[in-house]
């Protein structure tokens, strides 16, 4: 049996994710990391607070993580809290858990990752990608989803407007670009993790829609 650890619980694939982890047979323990305790009893789950992304002190065995660690600048403050949240955190995560063990690495990241690209969302996440394959992760899984749909804890107005719009239009809106549930992330983030041993695998929007399907 395995230990999973698990970042970004808190968040809005993480929350799907977590239950989904604790009922698969594949884990007999699941390290949960993050600045809040979660309201969940379980067996198998451990909780680890942090106040700061430092991890190089904690000696945690794992086997898979599961990073679903991400926000907005609008959220974060500003562009150099974004870019600790959505590349030094997960970034770090993966170095101290490959020297805790671990052999696969699966991340949420988000369409149009390119580290060349115009975009600072697309060039932060793109940059992690190239980054995370230099570690040398037996099992590497990206998933890059479009547009995120579930019950999210804070309000953005922008978001939902164009959550409203994508679903209104999506006979319209190409696979590649149709929004997508937060469950389904989920699901295809332990599939994905469970599966691929042996190489980098990355899963356009199209590719998780279609596992669900």
């Amino acid at each position: 049996m395995k230990t999973a650890v698990i970042a970004g619980t808190s968040g809005l694939v993480g929350s799907a994710l977590l239950p989904m982890l604790l009922d698969s047979d594949e884990y007999d323990k699941i390290i949960s990391l993050g600045r809040k305790k979660l309201p969940i009893e379980h067996p198998k789950l451990q909780q680890i607070q942090f106040y700061s992304f430092d991890l190089t002190a904690l000696n945690m065995h794992c086997d898979h993580v599961y990073c679903c660690l991400g926000t907005t600048i609008r959220t974060a403050g500003s562009k150099e809290q974004f870019i600790k949240v959505d590349h030094d955190y997960p970034l770090e995560l993966a170095k101290v858990a490959l020297k805790n063990g671990a052999t696969s690495y699966t991340i949420i990241t988000a369409i149009a990752s390119d580290e060349n690209s115009r975009w600072l969302y697309s060039q932060v996440k793109g940059k992690l990608e190239n980054e995370l394959e230099l570690l040398g992760y037996k099992s590497l899984n990206i998933l890059r989803p479009s547009m995120l749909l579930g019950p999210r804890k804070e309000f953005r107005l922008g978001e939902w407007i164009s959550k409203q719009i994508m679903i209104l239009f999506s006979w319209l809106i190409p696979v590649k670009y149709k929004a997508v549930k937060d469950q389904a992330v989920a699901k295809c983030m332990l599939h994905s993790a469970t599966q691929n041993q042996n190489r980098t695998f990355i899963l356009e929007n199209a590719d998780i829609l279609k596992f669900n399907s």
